[in-house]
């Protein structure tokens, strides 16, 4: 409208026309990556203001770290022989791998707590994106886990253990581990979904002890029995705690069976299988939440 009170031609004053033209507004996608963003942002806060939970995440892999590197490590011998040294460049990288695994607790543990207070549906009750309960998760976690390699990774070499595999073979041994902890968090967040409570979601310990113990994070699956050798082997811990050892340069431990000689190959497979099983999983309880 001119300041002559004329309206000039095109000019739309009211009525749904006079809205921004749609090509002008953000999208579905803008819309998703935003609130990932504002839930992410919200768990960190979280983490800024009670520090407590940061420090238990941490304390536990690192007095872990230390228990198993000098307490068990002077027992114990590494495949191809050696001293507790050498024991404890084999343990590292499973130790690593031991703390990607026993993070989907704390994804689940994070989930049911929000489900219980009512906090996730009021977020499913706000004009938001539904993708960004799930997605602000994930982010978050691997955030978090990040964090938890690059202390643990510090404190392995106060203790002496040196990757000897290269500058790329070494990114690449923690990209596999990230990759791990990523098919996890799915699993973490069906779980959190599908536990009643947080008394109940504390059991879920009985889960991934077994997950952890029975695999190549502290010996090798040669010195086992044969059957229960072949179910650690096959173990996907295991393929990412031998893939982890092969990349860094360390002893690997390998008995000659075709999962372990390509264990980077089953260290990428696995995390791929277990995503495309856990996530529609997650994403559907999700979407069943409240019905």
């Amino acid at each position: 409208m001119s300041g002559t009170g004329t309206i000039t031609p095109g000019t739309v004053t009211e009525g749904p026309a006079a809205r921004v033209p749609p090509t002008e507004r953000p999208g579905r996608a803008y819309w998703a990556v935003a609130d990932c963003l504002t839930l992410v942002r919200r768990t960190l806060t979280h983490y800024v203001r009670k520090p407590v939970n940061i420090v238990w995440q941490l304390g536990f892999p690192i007095v872990s770290v230390l228990l198993y590197g000098y307490v068990f490590g002077g027992a114990m011998k590494p495949p191809g022989g050696g001293g507790a040294s050498d024991y404890r460049d084999f343990l590292m990288p499973g130790m690593f791998v031991m703390t990607m695994a026993f993070g989907f607790m704390n994804s689940a543990l994070a989930v049911v707590t929000d489900t219980e207070k009512g906090v996730t549906d009021r977020f499913r009750s706000m004009p938001m994106a539904p993708s960004a309960l799930v997605s602000g998760r994930w982010v978050t976690d691997l955030l978090v886990a990040a964090a938890e390699l690059a202390i643990l990774a510090l404190t392995a070499l106060a203790m002496g253990w040196r990757p000897d595999g290269g500058l790329a073979g070494g990114l690449a041994g923690f990209a596999l581990l990230l990759l791990l902890r990523s098919c996890l968090i799915w699993v973490g967040v069906w779980l959190g979904l599908l536990v009643p409570s947080v008394e109940a979601a504390g059991g879920l310990y009985a889960v991934a002890f077994p997950l952890t113990m029975v695999s190549s994070v502290f010996v090798a699956p040669s010195t086992m029995p044969g059957w229960l050798g072949a179910v650690a082997a096959w173990n996907p811990v295991s393929s990412t705690a031998a893939a982890a050892r092969e990349l860094f340069g360390n002893p690997v431990g390998s008995d000659g069976s075709w999962v372990q000689d390509n264990a980077v190959l089953m260290a990428v497979v696995w995390p791929l299988a277990i995503t495309a099983v856990f996530l529609p999983l997650a994403v559907r309880r999700f979407q069943r939440l409240g019905r």
